[in-house]
């Protein structure tokens, strides 16, 4: 049996609150919605449900408020298997929160980062240990970049393999793209990343997401393209979360980029096919299941 994968993840931490409308409104219109429901999510903490789901032993550090989201938040990061001893519970902020307006396939998001914004260099130094044992480092957007930035320079100095998704996106340092090994864009981000000066001389760490498009990316110095499988799709939120952890997981093993694309790509699309961000993420069995179907083997 091969070992699990150590996956650490430093990132946010969120409560989606998530509304279903047949019409997205316009700038100063009222619409009515149809279904309102919490969804435990935060880029960070979706990264880790999906790699723990899909086979990695996840560390997770991050914030959460000491109020009733954040109780909940833990309480389900701990069921899912995540080591949560790297999550600090502010009592001076609220827990972090999306609100998700979700309509004709798509969505429109806005995020309060609560106590997203305590995750500084101070939390990831308590736990220099977690990442420096870990097979994968994995970090996003959502926390101040100064914190990115220093976790950035622990996982290097260990020599752990590190994936950003540059999301939501932001002007980076030139030293995040020269220390990373991996980026994932979505395709807008990717069109920012192309502006950059070093862009040249990092295209081959970037893996681009295109949505129902599919995945470009880089092997051997030559440039690939994976079509997206076709799947009936009832919410796209962590789709491209989904794809991180799986991406992550499957490199944490020793997996060739090929090979990682292509399991991230059919964790993502059976992602879309459920409702919530956290909750439609596939387990491992499901998503080996779905590569077999596809490829027509048994």
């Amino acid at each position: 049996m091969s070992k699990k994968p150590i996956v650490s993840i430093v990132g946010s931490i969120n409560m989606d609150l998530t509304i279903t409308t047949n019409k997205m409104p316009m700038q100063g219109e009222t619409v009515l919605g149809n279904d309102f429901a919490t969804y435990p999510g935060g880029k960070g903490a979706n990264q880790a449900v999906a790699a723990a789901r899909l086979g990695a032993n996840v560390n997770m550090i991050g914030a959460v408020g000491s109020d009733s989201f954040g109780k909940t938040l833990l309480n389900y990061l701990e069921t899912e298997g995540i080591n949560i001893e790297g999550v600090h519970t502010a009592t001076n902020k609220p827990t972090g929160i999306a609100n998700i307006i979700l309509s004709e396939d798509d969505n429109r998001i806005i995020v309060a980062s609560g106590a997203n914004k305590l995750v500084l260099p101070e939390l990831v130094e308590k736990h220099v240990d977690l990442i420096k044992h870990s097979d994968v480092l994995l970090l996003q957007l959502e926390i101040p970049i100064e914190t990115v930035m220093y976790t950035l320079k622990v996982a290097s100095k260990y020599n752990v393999p590190i994936i950003v998704n540059p999301a939501p996106y932001q002007p980076l340092p030139d030293a995040l793209f020269k220390a990373t090994t991996y980026l994932t864009p979505n395709e807008i981000e990717a069109e920012s990343i192309k502006n950059d000066l070093l862009f040249e001389s990092i295209k081959e760490k970037l893996i681009v997401t295109t949505g129902d498009k599919g995945v470009q990316y880089f092997e051997n110095g030559t440039k690939q393209f994976l079509p997206s499988y076709q799947v009936e799709v009832k919410d796209t939120t962590g789709a491209g979360d989904t794809f991180n952890g799986a991406f992550a997981t499957k490199l944490g093993i020793g997996a060739s980029i090929t090979e990682a694309v292509q399991f991230a790509n059919a964790a993502a699309a059976l992602s879309v096919t459920k409702v919530g961000a956290q909750s439609g993420m596939p387990k491992k069995q499901e998503v080996e299941q779905f590569l077999k179907e596809r490829s027509g083997t048994k």
